[in-house]
This record gives C-alpha cells, sequence and structure tokens, in this order.
C-alpha cells in the first residue's frame, strides 16, 4: 500500500461530501474514492441489518479498488457495520464519525450532549454509548430527525421546511438544557444555518449551545493515522478524486460540486446490487453524468 492510493470515503448520499469536503480542506494532497450510495437513501429508517448489508459491500467495493483506509461518513454505517468491516478487512484502517465527534464535544467541556441523527443511529445507541465509556458522567440526549436527510438530498437546506424541521427537533433538546449538539449525521452541517437561527430562539441567550460537525475531527484523526502507518500522501501529489453512486449519475454530478464546495467532475455508477457485482473501476471506465 503506497501514500498515492485513494482514501475511500462514503455515505448513503451526499451528507458525506461534508466529510470529503474537510478532507479536501485538512490534507488536500490525498485522493478520494467516494461513494454514495443515493440507490439506498436514506438508511435513517432501515433495519440495521439491512444497513449493514449496505455498508459491507460498498467497503469491499472500495479495498477491491485500492482504498488504502475507508472512511464510514455515515453515522449509522459507523454504529453499526464498523467492527464488522475491520473484521473483514484487518490490513485497512477503517474509521467512523462517531467516536471523534463525542471526543470533540467532550474537549469543549460539554456536559449535557444533544445528538441530532437519524432514526437508526439513535436506536442504535452508539452514541450514548461512546459518551460513557469515555466519561460516565457525562448526560446524554439523542433525537432523532428523520425529515433532515431528504431535506438536504433535495437541496431544501435553506427551505421554510428546513427551518419549521430544526425547529422540531431542537425543541427536546433545549428542553433538557443541552450544552452541545452533535450533528450526528454527515448530512446535517448542511442545515447548520437552519439550525443556528432556531437555536438562537429556543435558547437562553447566555446559553447557547456548541455545535458539533465531527467531519473535521474524523479527518484530523484519519490524517494521524496515515502519518503512524507511513501511507500519508507525499507533499508532491496531484490527487485524482473519483465519485461513485448507486443511483443517477446525472443527479449526484448536479449536487456535487454544490455539497463538496467545488467540482466533482468523475462521477461514475456502480450497481453494486447487480448479478455482476463488477467491482473494477478500471472496467466500468468513466464518465461525468
Amino acid at each position: 500500500m503506497t501514500g498515492n492510493a485513494p482514501i475511500g470515503v462514503f455515505d448513503s448520499g451526499v451528507g458525506g461530501l461534508s466529510v470529503a469536503r474537510q478532507f479536501l480542506r485538512i490534507l488536500p494532497n490525498e485522493e478520494l474514492l467516494y461513494f454514495a450510495d443515493t440507490a439506498h437513501v436514506p438508511y435513517g429508517g432501515r433495519p440495521l441489518d439491512e444497513v449493514r448489508g449496505f455498508a459491507l459491500p460498498i467497503c469491499d467495493f472500495l479495498v477491491a479498488n485500492g482504498a488504502k483506509m475507508v472512511v464510514m461518513a455515515c453515522n449509522i454505517s459507523s454504529a453499526v457495520a464498523l467492527d464488522a468491516a475491520r473484521l473483514q478487512h484487518p490490513d485497512i484502517p477503517i474509521i467512523g464519525v462517531i467516536a471523534p465527534g463525542v471526543q470533540a464535544a467532550l474537549r469543549q467541556g460539554a456536559r449535557r450532549i444533544g445528538v441530532l441523527a437519524t432514526q437508526g443511529t439513535v436506536s442504535s445507541g452508539a452514541y450514548t454509548a461512546t459518551a460513557h465509556r469515555l466519561d460516565p458522567t457525562v448526560n446524554v440526549v439523542e433525537n432523532a430527525c428523520p425529515r433532515f436527510v431528504p431535506l438536504v438530498e433535495d437541496g431544501l437546506s435553506e427551505s421554510a421546511d428546513a427551518i419549521d424541521a430544526a425547529r422540531t427537533y431542537l425543541e427536546p433538546l433545549s428542553r433538557a438544557s443541552c450544552d452541545t449538539i452533535i450533528l450526528g449525521c454527515t448530512h446535517y452541517p448542511f442545515l447548520i444555518n437552519a439550525l443556528t437561527r432556531e437555536a438562537g430562539d429556543l435558547f437562553p441567550a447566555d446559553h447557547q449551545p456548541r455545535f458539533v460537525d465531527p467531519a473535521g475531527e474524523t479527518v484530523r484523526e484519519a490524517g494521524v493515522i496515515l502519518a503512524d502507518r507511513a501511507i500519508a500522501a507525499p507533499p508532491s501529489a496531484t490527487p485524482h478524486h473519483r465519485y461513485c453512486t448507486s443511483g443517477e449519475r446525472a443527479k449526484f454530478a448536479r449536487q456535487g460540486p454544490i455539497f463538496l464546495g467545488g467540482p466533482a467532475d468523475d462521477v461514475i455508477h456502480v450497481d453494486l446490487d447487480s448479478q455482476e457485482r463488477s467491482y473494477s473501476l478500471a472496467r466500468l471506465g468513466r464518465g461525468v453524468g
């Protein structure tokens, strides 16, 4: 495995581009191979075993196409599939986004943590378990937000519906006097304007919550692992990023640059549900949707 190999990053849709965006900012020499499972988005309301059944073949695909590391830029996948993926690929570092988010919150002095997440992530209890493993005295309140992912996927992050949903999901955290709120889904950073606006009204002026986006912390953790294993990209690297989607290629090609904050030029359709199950990007070829 060399430093020029790509980092595999995946999510149920465009939300994981919030993590990819941080890679481009923090580790700009690293090449990304991103997989958006838009054929199955959203994951949040699905049975946890079904989500695991999506996540593990995606990990296989990324590793088969040369990924030197896999980042589960998806909270529910991190909750239910991380350990299984590590067992399947013991020689590849595989990290999730839950522990980095909790660690960032605790470093900021959080005592009452609110978590906004999908129903599946909340049902898994992963955030509460992780927080109590790191600090048994911290209080955690998790709230499921089923309206959020469709709003982001449909490009409605700044809409009146987004404002209304933000208020609905923040109210229980306000009543619990949360001092820190973790955005427990990689789609949710794209709703930060709606969330901060409604938090301003719901929380006392002198007790406004801190919002924690696990993306930056996840990328910094990835950087440490790459350096420790001596597989970081060299400073001279000129990365070529590739983006794969299990859904409509043209739709992702339109959405990608908006959420990535830059071009997403090499977009490939990959059907992991097909009987053929070809994992070869070289065979699939390249193409912009």
